[in-house]
C-alpha cells in the first residue's frame, strides 16, 4: 500500500549502495553517429553489454572494480576509470583507427545472421529445457516495487513530514537513470520437481518472506509461482496477457532483422553474438541481442527490451535477460531470470512523471536431470506446497540462502515499512484506498458497506436506502459474518439479509457458510451482471427496472478442493418466490393467483482445470485463469415435501470456459454451456436465458435480450469473443497512435420446453402461465458484436446486433442495434 500512498500525493542522490551502476551513449567522435554492438565490459570480470540499435548502454556489478573497457571493430579500444559503489553516467566517444585488411571477396548470397538462425530454429527441440523428461532444481526468487522519479518537490510536499525517514533509501536505475525508492520486496526459497509422463509439478517452498507483510501464506505461494514464465524457445512470450514474437522464433524472419556482430569464447564456449530488431512498429517484438553456442546452437545469454511503439498499457519500459548454463557439459538449462518493468500511468514526459519499477530476479541451482523424485514428493497432493516453517526463517538463514547478497538499500526495506505503518497518516490512507478498492470502509472489527449499495432506485421500490456490512479480518480470519437491512420508500417494506463463512482450511480451501436473505430478487440475470441495490444498475437501466420479484432463500453449502484445481461444493438452497404486478404467478386457466413458489434442492458442483493462477484473500479468492479449460458440472436434485417444496426434479448444467492464444491474431474465448432439466417445474426454475436490460456490457450475458423473453427446460449455448489486440488498427495510420484495439463477438442460443412446463400453450399443462412476452427459443437466438477495446486506456465501446427473433412483439420492447460500453482496464 505505500506505494500507492505516495504515488496519491505525487533527491538527493544516496552512495549507501555497494553496487556500481553506468549508463551512457556510445558514439563516433567525428560524426556523433551511435555506434550499435560495442562491446563493454568491467575490467577483470567476464560482465559485459553491448549497445543497442541507438549506441545506448547500462551494465552494473556488484563485484569491486575501478575500469570499464570498451571495444569495437575499426575503432580503438579504451579504457574508462570509474567510481566504485555508485552510479554514473558515462557517455563515450570513440576514434576509428586504420586496419590492414587482407583482400576479402565479397560473394552474393544470405544474410548469415539468417544461417544462423535457421541452424538455431532446426535445433530448438532439442535446447528447449520444456523437452526435458524430468529435472529438479532450488530456485530463488526476489521479487521488488519500487517508486520512481523521487524529486525535490515530491519530498517537499507537507503530506510526506511524517515520512521524511525513507529518502535515505533512494537510489538510481542503471537501466533507464530514473530515481527511485524502494518500498516493497519479497523473497522466496523454493525446490521445484517437474516430470513429464505422468505429468507431475510440485514447488515446496521452504522460506519466504516479504516487507510489512506477516504470516501470509497466501501471498507466499502466489509469488513462489512466478519463476520460469519466460522460455525463450517459445514461439511467442505471454507478457502481461499480449503474446509477443520470440526473438528465436520459427517465424523470426517475418518479424525481426538479424544481425551478426561478434564471435568469441563464453566459458569455454565458442559462441556468437547476433543482434535483433523488429520490422515494423508497434508489433509486439523485442529489441537486443543474444549469445549463441557453436555446434549446439544453444541460446548461452539473451538480452531483449520492447520497444517504446509498442500497443502496450501503462508500461514504459521492459528489459527481460536470461542466462543459460550447460548440465552434465551437454544440456542447457537455465541460471538467472531478470525482468525489469517501468510502469507509467500516464502518457506524459516520464522523466518527471512519477511511476513505479517493477523488478524480478529468479536463480535457479542444484539442477538434476532425470533423477528420481522422491516418494514423499510424489504424494503430496497440491502443486505448490508453503512448509510450516517457511514464513518464519532468520536473518542468518537468509544470508546463507541468497544466491547473492541484497544491497544496504534493499536490506533496509523491511525495516523501512515496518516504520511506516506506525506513522499515524498512514493508517490515514490505507483506509481510504481499502474504501476505493473494496468497497467497505474498515473500522476494528467491521467494515461498512459496500458503499455504491447505499443508495439506489427501482420501479418496485423507489428509493432504496442500504446499511451493511461485514465482520473483518482483525475480528478474525477463520470466520466471517455479514448482515444487511434496506429500505423502500415506494413499497414500505425492510428488507434483510445475514451469514456467515467459515474457513476450515485455506490450503487446500475447505469452507463452510450460510446465508439468509429476504430481499428483491431478478431473475434470468447473468452471474456477471450488477448485483440488486447496485448504484449503476440504476443509473444505467435502458428499460424500467421493474421485473424484480421479491424473495426468500436460505443457502447453507460445504466445499472442498482436494488438490489444485479440483473443487468439489454440496449446497443445499430452500427459496420461496412472490410474485409483482409486472412478474405474475398465475395458474394456465387464468383464474387461479398464487401467492408463492416454494422450492427445496441440493446442488452439486464440480470445477475442473489444471495450471490456473489463483490469488487469494483471507477469505475471498480471484480465479487469473491458465492454459487449460475450466469445465464446471452442476448436478441439482429438487427435494419435494422439504419446507412445504412442490416439485421434484433433477437438472444438469455443464459449462467449459476458455482463453485460447492465437497469436499473431490475439486471443479468442469461448464459453460453451448446455443444460436439461428432467421434470415438472414453475418457470421461475425453469432456465431463464441471461438478458441484459442496461447500457452496460455483460460478456456473460445475451446483451440484445431482455429479461423474460426466452425459457427453456434443455438448451446449448455457445459464446465467442476475439480480442485482435491491435492486429488490425496497428496498421492503419490514423489509429495506430491511440492505441486502440478491435474486437468481435457472436453468441447463439437453442433450447427447447417440453409442453409440461410450456407455459405459453394455449391448453398449456404447465405449473404457472407464462407472464406475457416470455416463450421458448426453438428458433435458436443470435446475436454479434464489433467493438473497439483500449478506449483512454480504460474504456470498451461495443455495436450490437440482434441478428434474428425480429418480428415486432408488442410484449417485448426490444432492440435490433444498440451500444454497450463497459469500464475496462488491461495492459
Amino acid at each position: 500500500m505505500l506505494l500507492f500512498i505516495l504515488m496519491g500525493v505525487g533527491v538527493s542522490q544516496s552512495v549507501f549502495s555497494q553496487v556500481t551502476k553506468i549508463r551512457g551513449r556510445v558514439v563516433d567522435a567525428k560524426t556523433q553517429e551511435p555506434l550499435p554492438f560495442v562491446n563493454i565490459s568491467f575490467k577483470g570480470t567476464t560482465i559485459g553489454a553491448t549497445t543497442d540499435f541507438d549506441g545506448n548502454y547500462f551494465i552494473e556489478t556488484r563485484t569491486p572494480t575501478d575500469s570499464l573497457q570498451v571495444s569495437f571493430v575499426g575503432y580503438k579500444a579504451r579504457g574508462y576509470a570509474i567510481q566504485k559503489g555508485v552510479f554514473q553516467t558515462l557517455n563515450i566517444e570513440l576514434h576509428s583507427e586504420a586496419v590492414a585488411l587482407q583482400e576479402i571477396k565479397i560473394l552474393p548470397g544470405e544474410n548469415p545472421a539468417h544461417i544462423l538462425l535457421r541452424k538455431i530454429i532446426a535445433r530448438k527441440k532439442k535446447n528447449n529445457p520444456s523437452r526435458l523428461e524430468s529435472y529438479q532444481y532450488e530456485t530463488y526468487t526476489k521479487m521488488e516495487m519500487d517508486l520512481n522519479n523521487i524529486n525535490d518537490d515530491f519530498k517537499n510536499k507537507k503530506i510526506m513530514r511524517q515520512f521524511q525517514f525513507v529518502f535515505d533509501y533512494v537510489d538510481t536505475s542503471v537501466v533507464t537513470g530514473k530515481s527511485y525508492l524502494p518500498v516493497f520486496i519479497t523473497e522466496s526459497l523454493s525446490d521445484y520437481y517437474y516430470r513429464k509422463t505422468p505429468k507431475l509439478e510440485r514447488e515446496v517452498i521452504k522460506a519466504s518472506q516479504m516487507s510489512g507483510i506477516k504470516d501470509n501464506a497466501s501471498l507466499a505461494q502466489f509469488t513462489g509461482q512466478l519463476h520460469q514464465n519466460i522460455n525463450i524457445y517459445d514461439n511467442f512470450i505471454d507478457l502481461f496477457n499480449k503474446n509477443f514474437v520470440s526473438p528465436i522464433a520459427d517465424g523470426g524472419l517475418s518479424y525481426y532483422k538479424y544481425y551478426l556482430t561478434d564471435s568469441a569464447y563464453r566459458d569455454g564456449n565458442w559462441c556468437y553474438h547476433m543482434s535483433f530488431k523488429p520490422k515494423r512498429k508497434l508489433e509486439p517484438c523485442f529489441v537486443g541481442d543474444f549469445w549463441v553456442a557453436d555446434t549446439t546452437f544453444a541460446v548461452d545469454n539473451m538480452k531483449m527490451r520492447i520497444t517504446k511503439d509498442v500497443n502496450l498499457n501503462w508500461v514504459k519500459d521492459l528489459v527481460s535477460t536470461n542466462e543459460f548454463q550447460k548440465i552434465n557439459d551437454s544440456t542447457w538449462f537455465l541460471k538467472k531470470q531478470n525482468l525489469f518493468v517501468d510502469f507509467m500511468l500516464t502518457n506524459r514526459d516520464s522523466t518527471s512523471q512519477m511511476g513505479f519499477f517493477g523488478r524480478k530476479t529468479i536463480s535457479y541451482r542444484k539442477v538434476k536431470l532425470n533423477a528420481p523424485i522422491r516418494k514423499e514428493i510424489v504424494k503430496l497432493e497440491n502443486n505448490v506446497i508453503v512448509n510450516d516453517d517457511a514464513l518464519g526463517k532468520q536473518a542468518s538463514y537468509w544470508d546463507e540462502a541468497r544466491p547473492f547478497k541484497l544491497s544496504k538499500r534493499e536490506s533496509g526495506i523491511y525495516s523501512m515499512v515496518d516504520s511506516i505503518q506506525n506513522v499515524p497518516l498512514y493508517k490515514n490512507i490505507i483506509d481510504i484506498i481499502q474504501t476505493f478498492v473494496t468497497g467497505y470502509y474498515t473500522k476494528g472489527n467491521f467494515e461498512y458497506g459496500p458503499y455504491y449499495k447505499l443508495y439506489s432506485f427501482n420501479e418496485i421500490e423507489g428509493n432504496r436506502f442500504m446499511f451493511g456490512g461485514r465482520t473483518s479480518n482483525d475480528f478474525s480470519t477463520k470466520v466471517m459474518y455479514n448482515a444487511h437491512v434496506a429500505y423502500g420508500d415506494k413499497d414500505n417494506r425492510f428488507k434483510y439479509g445475514l451469514g456467515f463463512l467459515y474457513m476450515i482450511n485455506k490450503l487446500p480451501r475447505e469452507t463452510f457458510g450460510m446465508q439468509w436473505k429476504h430481499d428483491i430478487h431478478q431473475l434470468g440475470k447473468s452471474p456477471n451482471a450488477f448485483t440488486e441495490g447496485n448504484i449503476l444498475a440504476s443509473l444505467l437501466k435502458r428499460n424500467p427496472n421493474n421485473k424484480l420479484t421479491m424473495l426468500d432463500q436460505f443457502e447453507a453449502h460445504y466445499e472442498k478442493e482436494w488438490f489444485q484445481g479440483f473443487m468439489n461444493s454440496i449446497k443445499f438452497r430452500y427459496r420461496d418466490i412472490s410474485p409483482t404486478p409486472i412478474v405474475p404467478f398465475v395458474s394456465p386457466n387464468g383464474d387461479l393467483p398464487i401467492s408463492g413458489i416454494k422450492n427445496s434442492e441440493i446442488e452439486l458442483r464440480t470445477r475442473w482445470t489444471r495450471n490456473e493462477k489463483v490469488v487469494m484473500g483471507e477469505f475471498e479468492r480471484v480465479h487469473l485463469g491458465g492454459p487449460v479449460p475450466i469445465v464446471n458440472l452442476y448436478l441439482t436434485m429438487g427435494l419435494k415435501n422439504v419446507l412445504g417444496s412442490g416439485q421434484e426434479y433433477f437438472k444438469a448444467d455443464l459449462s467449459v470456459d476458455h482463453t485460447l492464444d492465437l497469436p499473431p491474431l490475439g486471443k479468442m474465448r469461448y464459453l460453451a454451456t448446455a443444460s436439461k432439466l428432467f421434470g415438472k417445474v414453475p418457470y421461475p426454475l425453469l432456465s431463464l436465458h441471461e438478458g441484459n436490460e442496461t447500457y452496460a456490457f455483460d460478456p456473460y450475458a445475451f446483451n440484445m435480450m431482455n429479461y423474460f423473453e426466452f425459457a427453456s427446460d434443455q438448451y446449448v449455448s455457445l459464446s465467442l469473443e476475439h480480442h485482435f489486440q491491435g492486429f488490425i488498427l496497428n496498421r492503419i495510420p490514423l489509429f495506430k497512435r491511440l492505441k486502440w484495439r478491435t474486437v468481435v463477438s457472436a453468441k447463439g442460443l437453442w433450447g427447447t420446453l417440453s409442453d409440461e412446463n410450456n407455459g405459453a400453450l394455449a391448453n398449456s399443462e404447465a405449473i404457472l402461465k407464462f407472464p406475457v412476452g416470455l416463450s421458448d427459443v426453438t428458433d435458436p437466438y443470435f446475436e454479434a458484436s464489433v467493438g473497439v477495446e483500449n478506449i483512454f486506456k480504460f474504456f470498451r465501446v461495443d455495436a450490437m446486433w440482434r441478428l434474428n427473433h425480429l418480428e415486432p412483439n408488442p410484449d417485448q420492447d426490444f432492440e435490433k442495434f444498440g451500444i454497450r460500453a463497459m469500464f475496462q482496464m488491461t495492459f
